[in-house]
């Protein structure tokens, strides 16, 4: 009889365990994983935010209810930190941060919360649970001048910009080389506006740009402002980020798009899977991370084969947009024949290319 007894209490015992385990493993398993990424401008219908947040969404439906995901929209760098913060102790183990000026507080707060890994775009600084990403959007800028090159009648375009760091300097060059490629006289006007996102102050820029020659007008800004400058003045514009063609669609020639979406899906799995690890990640036209959107319906034949021969040899390797010989703007050699600019110099970039005009600001 005793011996009955304890077989009994030792099978409810085991039937207890195990229905707990059934009933918590499942709800541990389906957790998802909380993903945070944090904006420096409005979602909108086009741009680099936008960009983004299509690849979040990409993301989201390549992996389900694997993953929850938390967007904040337009915040400004003195705000990052705190948000950083907040996301963090809501339990968001994967946090993306996708402007330049996020890159300090990015770090900071990592440096606090060994638990969540980060990734930060366009920025280069590296922690044991930061990673930094971009795509080289200057192979796609560098197409979108030679189309420009081939569509302008006046030679000029105008480029609205941003703040002078590397990586919009660097946009700069590409263009100018790309459209020089094709128009060897070609010039580039440029009107800096010290914002990523000022709509009036964009829209402006490119006034100022076109009343002095410009027919096309290229941005490294986020807001529409320059493209419906440019459809109301009847000329050319190159938007940035996604298809911005929704702005103008006459003038839209087409917009250096990023393309986000697998490279957030593979993050969150490596996440997931305990594989992710701090590194750099600086894709291009090969990789799928960059590439222009499709071409204005008025672009000839012709041009819009030559622009898919050269994005064909940039993806290739046969063609690098910073291949010599490149001069700056005193007419100094500074990259010679059979030489290339490497990734430092193009991480470092502080000078104009010829056919750049104006001085670069301090």
């Amino acid at each position: 009889m005793k011996k009955r007894r304890i077989l009994s209490a030792i099978l409810c015992a085991v039937t207890l365990i195990a229905f707990v385990h059934a009933t918590m493993a499942p709800s541990q398993a389906e957790d998802p994983l909380k993903i945070g990424f944090i904006y420096n401008s409005p979602v909108g219908s086009a741009g680099w935010t936008f960009a983004h947040d299509a690849g979040r969404l990409e993301m989201e439906q390549a992996l389900g209810g694997k993953v929850a995901t938390t967007r904040i929209e337009s915040a400004t760098e003195a705000d990052v930190e705190r948000i950083l913060r907040e996301l963090v102790n809501n339990g968001h183990k994967l946090i993306f941060t996708t402007s330049f000026g996020f890159m300090n507080p990015t770090v900071k707060v990592a440096g606090t919360a060994p638990g969540t890994m980060f990734q930060h775009a366009t920025g280069y600084k590296l922690a044991d649970n930061v990673g930094v990403y971009h795509a080289r959007a200057y192979e796609a800028r560098y197409l979108s001048g030679v189309l420009a090159g081939k569509m302008s009648k006046s030679g000029v375009a105008g480029f609205v910009a941003s703040f002078p760091i590397p990586e919009v300097i660097r946009g700069i060059n590409a263009f100018t080389l790309g459209m020089r490629s094709v128009n060897p006289e070609a010039k580039v006007k440029v009107v800096w506006i010290s914002s990523w996102y000022d709509p009036g102050k964009e829209r402006d820029a490119a006034d100022a740009m076109i009343s002095q020659g410009a027919d096309v007008i290229s941005q490294f800004t986020d807001s529409g402002g320059p493209i419906q400058a440019a459809e109301a003045k009847n000329v050319w514009a190159i938007g940035v980020g996604s298809d911005m063609s929704s702005y103008g669609a006459k003038a839209h020639l087409t917009s250096v798009g990023y393309k986000w979406g697998g490279f957030y899906t593979d993050m969150a799995k490596a996440v997931m899977a305990g594989t992710w690890k701090s590194e750099n990640v600086w894709g291009g036209l090969k990789r799928g991370m960059i590439d222009l959107t499709a071409l204005n319906a008025a672009v000839p034949q012709e041009v819009k084969d030559l622009v898919a021969a050269r994005r064909t040899a940039i993806a290739a390797g046969e063609l690098h947009p910073f291949q010599g010989p490149i001069k700056d703007q005193s007419g100094a050699v500074k990259v010679p024949e059979g030489q290339t600019l490497d990734d430092g110099a193009l991480l470092g970039f502080k000078w104009y290319v010829e056919g750049v005009e104006g001085a670069l600001p301090e």
